[in-house]
């Protein structure tokens, strides 16, 4: 119950004060909601807030206040909310309550507004409201420039809701225990390149978990579909749903298993199996105007100085390229590998214990096909970013490339024996937080290691930002048919071990400060 006080009770000449506070108030409010990061905002279907907010005034000072300008403010964006971990909305205008005679108003605005629902988000494009027109200042609120979406608002909150739609689908066809027995299929490395299905399906089920049984479980799907990595929400026409379809239709797991690895065979996974019709190329055309994509597109073999290492081979002070450069010198006899020790280990046991004392790393090339890759990057250092782990706050435009099947020592320069290991990498997904469901690899940089093939531009629909997905056609063709460039200068080329196979037998020759030991990883951890 609220109290309205007449004008005959309230200090006309102050409130002018108390308007400068609650737009003050408004700007802080926002600002605290936000956070530093910046909240993703919902649209609610909040109705006649304003008409609430002249009505909670004093009689005598609401025509004053019956403005255009904060008409229009909070009708746009006086219903706006956040949704925290819990699922509760916050209004994010009204959260502070300023004092004086606006404080009612606010109060009331925001009760009406967390009792809203959610019925779309929201992207700012910069300035919320007017904040002067004339000697008359108005409701208003300045967004920091970091939480201003760059693309059109419009076009991201449509497919944002989109993906609200398309995930509601997906959480109200599949049931949590099969989910959970596509999740262990997918941990158990028994399924083919399963690692790159599994981040979404851990995902998928942590969704199902927070919105089932939950009061608020409407406005967590919306924070999880808004706030979704790229694609996650397609889980009914991807081949995520194609597996939870054959699980809930009792196949046995060896169907489930040659499905799977049908679907996942990498020259169809999302590949587009035709050459792009006109209508593509032209809407690709549109893009690429749009949105700067001439050199984005332009790649290159990326160099070992540029990457992020693991571990570094050391630098010999300047023996390589100095006076004596070409002097022999002994090799030393604990290289002699009969009487160097031998062991097992897996990656991860290798990156902790062996990666941190060793001086020199060498890999035994071996005949015949094997996972020899390259890291390529933007020819362009400034050119938009395309790959769904590169930002314009955080550049990160490196991805690789490996042959199907795998390809042979003497295509990218190698002969058979110990060739030297100049660094150590992951995939470059995992150089940040954030895309662990792209997989997890590690990357042994070899030297003088360079493809003799032209592999295209390795520009593929999997590791493209989804704005991409429409034109994947026109740009894979577009890929195929064009080169890498920097041939010369690659130095970041090597062999590629993927976690998510089974068992590896592959054998490094490692020198520490005590010796020399031949190590077989045989598997991630």
């Amino acid at each position: 119950m609220y109290t309205i006080i007449s004008a005959e009770e309230f200090d006309i000449g102050a409130h002018d004060d108390s308007y400068q506070k609650l737009r003050d108030t408004v700007q802080r409010s926002f600002l605290e909601e936000m956070g530093l990061d910046g909240e993703q905002l919902f649209r609610t279907d909040t109705t006649g807030l304003f008409q609430v907010y002249l009505e909670s005034l004093p009689e005598g000072i609401r025509q004053q206040y019956n403005c255009s300008c904060c008409r229009s403010f909070i009708h746009r964006y006086g219903g706006l909310v956040r949704v925290d971990d819990s699922g509760k909305t916050h209004a994010v205008m009204w959260s502070r309550e300023p004092s004086g005679v606006f404080a009612i108003p606010v109060r009331r605005m925001r009760e009406i507004v967390e009792k809203a629902h959610i019925n779309g988000t929201f992207e700012p494009a910069g300035q919320l409201g007017y904040s002067q027109t004339g000697p008359w200042k108005h409701l208003m609120v300045q967004v920091p420039q970091h939480m201003v979406h760059r693309a059109d608002p419009c076009e991201v909150e449509a497919a944002k809701n989109q993906e609200y739609t398309l995930l509601g689908s997906a959480v109200g066809k599949y049931s949590t225990r099969s989910v959970e027995t596509a999740v262990n299929l997918l941990r158990s490395g028994t399924l083919y390149r399963g690692d790159q299905v599994l981040g979404r399906a851990e995902w998928f089920l942590d969704v199902l978990n927070r919105v089932h049984g939950n009061r608020n479980g409407r406005n967590l799907l919306w924070k999880a579909a808004a706030s979704a990595p790229a694609g996650f929400c397609h889980i009914t026409s991807g081949v995520l749903g194609t597996l939870l379809e054959d699980i809930m239709d009792g196949l046995k797991l060896e169907e489930i298993q040659r499905r799977f690895r049908e679907k996942m065979d990498p020259t169809q996974y999302q590949r587009p199996q035709a050459l792009p019709k006109e209508g593509n190329v032209r809407r690709a055309e549109e893009l690429a105007e749009k949105m700067h994509l001439a050199n984005a597109l332009k790649r290159r073999f990326a160099r070992l100085e540029e990457i992020q290492t693991l571990w570094s081979a050391p630098s010999l002070g300047g023996r390589e390229g100095g006076v004596f450069a070409g002097v022999p010198t002994r090799t030393a006899k604990t290289e002699n590998d009969a009487l160097t020790p031998r062991a097992n280990m897996t990656w991860v046991k290798f990156r902790d214990t062996v990666l941190p004392r060793a001086s020199k790393i060498e890999f035994l090339v071996k005949p015949g096909r094997d996972n020899f890759c390259a890291i390529v990057t933007a020819e362009d250092p400034e050119a938009v970013p395309i790959l769904q782990w590169d930002s314009p706050e955080r550049r990160n435009p490196f991805s690789i490339y490996v042959y199907r099947g795998g390809s042979t020592p003497d295509t990218w320069g190698l002969t058979p024996g110990y060739c030297k290991v100049t660094a150590v990498t992951l995939q470059p997904s995992l150089w940040q937080p954030g895309f662990e469901f792209k997989g997890k690899s590690v990357i042994f940089v070899l030297e003088g290691c360079r493809d003799r093939r032209n592999s295209g531009l390795a520009l593929f629909p999997e590791i493209l930002k989804s704005e991409f997905h429409e034109i994947r056609a026109t740009i894979e063709a577009y890929s195929d048919s064009h080169s890498l460039s920097g041939f010369e200068e690659a130095s970041a080329c090597g062999f590629v071990l993927f976690g998510s196979a089974n068992s590896w037998s592959n054998t490094f020759r490692v020198t520490t400060g005590t010796g020399t030991t031949i190590y077989t990883l045989d598997r991630w951890d």
